[in-house]
């Protein structure tokens, strides 16, 4: 079994995956725990001498100016535990819990928290032997971090809230024990180092970037094959357009789909054809998802820098032997990222709806009306579009941004919020309604092509139908259609679509 070592810096949207959905073991780098011990010490010297340091000896946000004696220490801890755990809703998915540990096991590698070594490591255990804490995923308002749901799963490590082992919910001490482990009594400072921070926003999102990034390759397959079958022209792809307008993700869109339709009899079958230009979703398709490639590359790097940063308050320098209070833990940075992301993924499943109502139109098509033989009898994919029609109108009602919002907490101190991980779970919801769209044009594409019984397709696209009709049989008369969607989407989240075009074509980027 892979394991991803954690330390000061390197983890990757590709660690995070593998953490998430692959079983991934993760463990702390002897380096880390060196510096997470420094750092230790200097909270319990200050501790002993009474210094005043936030959240250590002193109340949490607007209470920030009341002192804790050192008997109370342990208890303030606790506390911000069981009054911080006040989220709402139903629980995030465990692979989102997963990467939320894993994230908050990296920043605390860090050494910068004041956390105990053994805390981590008790953490670390839970993740590795499948305790996933119970954590609603309402209630973060992506500043001091997101306090309320971080405070739900660190529950588990006292022996308190709930969490899922195999499926099953349990109390938060009987999962301990499932896997070997006795509840821990937290010591000054470790509360309030496990609540503080952006790890469930940047869990959601950096999952959410990673589908986004295979999205964006579906859907230059999912246009190759529409091209095609809309009798649409290669000239588009060339180079010699995009070398004018040279953003990076516009080249990469034209490439991907050049490759996808290369050796097309279909298309080569009309090139002396009357007509002048292809509509936009076909001619503009490599600029509209370029600028969608772009943004996801953008948001990557911000996604990645994120989970290798140091997001607590205080901070702990153990190099020089003190602490600063600073804002890390504020949310805005993912925020903004996030909600560029839903609007650059909505944009691909705009432009795919655009091109299923082509494919079942019969006036814009050519092809018979939606897709189907005996049309009166039967509906065909009438209603696969009005699906696609609802999911894109939902992803425009999510696609307004959440960090233009902010409400002040706790007494006004603090005073201005990200929202982020409101961005981030709005996010995830516009990539899985995409992912639909772009199911069901892969669908209504893979049906066209039977029509062309004596062409050859692309090189790429008889690869993406071959991978769907081994699944999916051709529509001769109504059925359910939920469930080829569903088994659409099975092909697109395993990476076996993708996987096929690029055995034929290459690498799609």
């Amino acid at each position: 079994m892979k394991k991803i070592y954690l330390g000061f810096d390197g983890m990757t949207l590709e660690d995070l995956v593998a953490v998430a959905r692959k079983g991934a073991q993760v463990r702390l780098k002897k380096q880390s725990e060196q510096r997470i011990r420094k750092s230790r010490k200097l909270i319990e010297k200050w501790v002993r001498s009474g210094t005043s340091v936030y959240g250590v000896t002193t109340g949490f946000g607007a209470m920030s100016d009341i002192a804790i004696s050192e008997k109370d220490t342990r208890k303030l801890q606790k506390n911000i535990l069981m009054s911080h755990s006040a989220g709402t809703g139903k629980s995030l998915d465990e692979e989102t819990i997963k990467a939320v540990m894993a994230l908050r096991i990296k920043d605390l590698a860090k050494g910068h928290s004041g956390i105990r070594v053994e805390t981590v490591r008790h953490l670390t255990a839970m993740l590795n032997g499948g305790v996933c804490p119970v954590v609603p995923e309402k209630g973060s308002v992506g500043a001091s971090g997101d306090l309320a749901p971080l405070a739900h799963l660190s529950l588990v490590l006292i022996g308190m809230g709930e969490a899922f082992y195999k499926g099953k919910k349990l109390s938060g001490r009987q999962a301990l024990k499932k896997c070997g482990l006795e509840p821990i009594e937290l010591e000054s400072a470790e509360g309030l180092a496990l609540v503080n921070g952006t790890q469930v926003m940047t869990a959601i999102g950096g999952l959410a970037v990673y589908d986004a990034d295979q999205l964006s390759k579906i859907t230059d397959i999912a246009a190759a094959m529409s091209l095609e079958v809309l009798m649409g022209s290669r000239t588009e792809f060339d180079q010699r357009i995009h070398r004018l307008r040279p953003h990076p993700g516009q080249a990469s869109a034209a490439d991907n789909m050049a490759r996808i339709t290369r050796n097309s009899e279909i298309i080569t079958s009309h090139k002396d054809c009357g007509r002048i230009q292809d509509a936009y979703t076909l001619r503009c398709s490599p600029q509209v998802h370029g600028a969608s490639k772009d943004s996801i590359v953008y948001v990557k790097t911000v996604i990645e820098t994120e989970m290798n940063a140091s997001t607590n308050n205080p901070l702990i320098f153990p190099e020089s032997g003190d602490f600063l209070l600073g804002g890390n833990f504020h949310g805005q940075p993912v925020a903004l990222a996030l909600d560029f992301l839903t609007m650059a993924v909505a944009e691909l499943a705009n432009i795919s709806e655009r091109r299923i109502e082509r494919l079942v139109n019969p006036m814009l098509s050519g092809l018979p009306a939606f897709l189907v033989s005996d049309g009166g009898l039967n509906s065909g994919f009438m209603i696969a579009q009005y699906t696609a029609a609802s999911l894109v109108s939902e992803n425009k009602v999510l696609s307004h941004p959440a960090v233009v919002d902010s409400i002040p907490t706790s007494a006004n101190k603090e005073d201005h919020v990200s929202m982020g991980t409101i961005s981030a779970r709005k996010c995830r919801e516009v990539i899985k309604n995409s992912e639909c769209v772009v199911a069901i044009e892969l669908l209504c594409a893979a049906q066209a092509l039977d029509l062309f019984t004596n062409l050859k397709p692309g090189t790429g696209t008889l690869a993406a139908y071959r991978a769907i009709r081994k699944t999916i049989p051709h529509l001769d008369n109504d059925r359910v259609l939920s469930r080829d969607i569903e088994k659409v989407l099975g092909l697109i989240r395993s990476g076996e679509l993708v996987g096929a075009v690029e055995k034929k074509v290459g690498n799609l980027i």
